[in-house]
């Protein structure tokens, strides 16, 4: 930690094999340079953009990842499923109904500090899934007293819920950053309770694509209106994410900093 804060840097959608070399090039570097103390990483589409594998999730660990968070693509690759159940690093959204395997939220130690992560989903366009508000509060209830440190990602679509949700929860948690849309806002503030937010974080993966995926079948997507299968563009990648300054004595943000650093890897 410095100067008795809480570094924390949240990473964008993990996009398929560029996304990965990023992430494993990158992040020590982003670490060293920031002082990070703990780095969350949103996986869903690790895996050719589909799902993420237990063997991509230790790959994230062994290179400073704490914890994993998710989305609607998580339950895409079946073999992740008994990680979902043993590994609380690997978060599927929270709001999901009682009884789905793994999940939601987690608490770590780093440097003697208690850090909670949630991982909460959006219901507009989205798949149905429980409420994420009320979700939110029995989470920051059953919080109380385990950590004052409290990170989230909203998965969600919708900018209207993510930015209703932060300001619902502004003052309860330290910091929400949506994810999702793979496209980086230029939004990032602190809201009047303490509450550091950004609407979309955007993604790690190749700088030269529609949303990670092969430009040239998206735009004839678009053109022919014909359900082509996205392939993910395997070409010179970039990091977006959002370092979060925390004060852990209240839980309160203190500065926020966009990353958008292209690696041309």
């Amino acid at each position: 930690m410095s100067n008795k804060t809480v570094e924390a840097l949240f990473l964008g959608d993990i996009c398929g094999k560029p996304g990965c070399r990023a992430l494993f090039i990158g992040l020590r570097q982003l670490i060293r340079n920031h002082k990070i103390d703990v780095v969350i990483a949103n996986g869903e589409n690790s895996a050719n953009g589909f799902g993420i594998t237990p063997e991509e999730a230790d790959q994230f660990f062994s290179v400073g990842v704490d914890v994993i968070t998710t989305g609607n693509h998580i339950w895409q690759k079946e073999e992740i499923q008994y990680r979902l159940k043993s590994d609380e690093r690997i978060l599927r959204p929270a709001n999901y109904p009682p009884g789905v395997i793994g999940h939601g939220y987690t608490v770590i130690e780093k440097n003697g500090i208690s850090v909670a992560v949630v991982n909460l989903q959006g219901r507009v366009s989205m798949p149905q899934t429980d409420c994420p508000f009320r979700t939110a509060d029995e989470i920051i209830k059953q919080l109380q007293g385990k950590a004052k440190i409290i990170l989230i990602d909203f998965h969600a679509e919708s900018s209207e819920e993510k930015e209703a949700l932060a300001l619902y929860l502004d003052g309860r948690a330290s910091v929400l950053v949506g994810t999702h849309t793979h496209v980086q806002t230029a939004d990032e503030r602190i809201l009047p309770e303490g509450t550091g937010y950004i609407t979309d974080i955007g993604m790690t993966g190749a700088a030269l694509s529609v949303i990670g995926s092969d430009p040239g079948i998206s735009i004839q997507r678009q053109l022919t209106q014909i359900p082509l299968r996205s392939e993910i563009s395997d070409s010179p990648a970039m990091i977006n994410g959002l370092i979060a300054t925390i004060d852990p004595a209240s839980g309160k943000t203190l500065k926020l900093k966009r990353l958008n650093t292209y690696l041309g890897v």
